[in-house]
């Protein structure tokens, strides 16, 4: 692994001078947009929606719809926004792990620490492995300020990219008007915790494949050789009914999925 940005980590008075790794890829294919007729590669071009002619980059500008109207940047306007670079991920405070809604994370970085730095290092593993608490902290990656969730996996410390509360949109226009709230009987309750406790198992991420890209990929490789293999799919199951209660029994009497 290649490190994407090189500085450190604030602990108090303490500098822990780390590396830090992508500790995520995709697992998708890399699919090219063809042509049908001659399966030459697709180009996307820059095209004036007005003249309908491509624009050279050197004539591109960024604008912000304001008014009706663009208010155009220029470079500088960008610097002056961008934040004091930085080579330190600041931890500004402790916080539960259980209070951050998943909603926030986005993506997450293995710190590796360098020579120097390994007993800083690892007194903050411990601490926060022994506290089962994360640090909350800024920094500057790619010109962009970052929030980021400091915590322990295993035995390496992850930055964990987090979404700022603006980014997340409000479920209010979602929520049930007055008078269209649906009322659930305690008997259909009892029935969903069970449901819930028979189906509770310990998270383990393993048991989880990408299906779909395994399988589209088994398809390619028996196009490759001029064959077509046989992909089993998943046959629809048909509603139970319309009795809530009765479909709950029914999941409780049913057999565990892969059980």
């Amino acid at each position: 692994m290649r490190s994407i940005w090189k500085g450190s980590i604030g602990f108090g008075l303490v500098n822990i001078p780390v590396k830090l790794f992508s500790a995520v890829q995709n697992s998708g294919l890399n699919l090219d947009m063809l042509d049908s007729r001659d399966h030459s590669r697709i180009k996307y071009q820059r095209v004036n929606e007005k003249t309908r002619k491509e624009v050279p980059y050197d004539k591109i500008v960024k604008g912000y719809m304001m008014n009706d109207d663009y208010i155009i940047l220029e470079d500088k306007d960008f610097e002056d926004a961008s934040p004091e670079k930085t080579k330190i991920i600041e931890i500004e405070n402790f916080v539960e792990v259980n209070e951050i809604n998943p909603m926030y994370y986005e993506t997450s970085y293995y710190a590796q620490p360098e020579t120097q730095g390994r007993k800083a290092y690892t007194l903050l593993l411990k601490s926060l492995q022994k506290s089962k608490k994360a640090g909350l902290a800024r920094f500057v990656l790619r010109s962009t300020e970052n929030l980021c969730v400091i915590h322990p996996v295993d035995e390496i410390i992850v930055i964990t990219k987090i979404r700022f509360a603006e980014e997340i949109r409000s479920s209010q226009e979602l929520v049930p008007a007055e008078g269209q709230e649906v009322t659930i009987g305690k008997k259909e309750l009892d029935m969903g915790l069970a449901l819930i406790n028979q189906y509770s198992s310990k998270f383990d991420i393993t048991k989880f494949k990408d299906e779909y890209h395994s399988e589209l990929l088994k398809i390619i490789k028996a196009k490759a050789k001029g064959k077509r293999p046989t992909i089993k799919k998943l046959k629809p199951q048909k509603a139970a009914g319309d009795d809530l209660y009765d479909q709950l029994m029914q999941s409780l009497s049913g057999s565990r999925k892969g059980a």
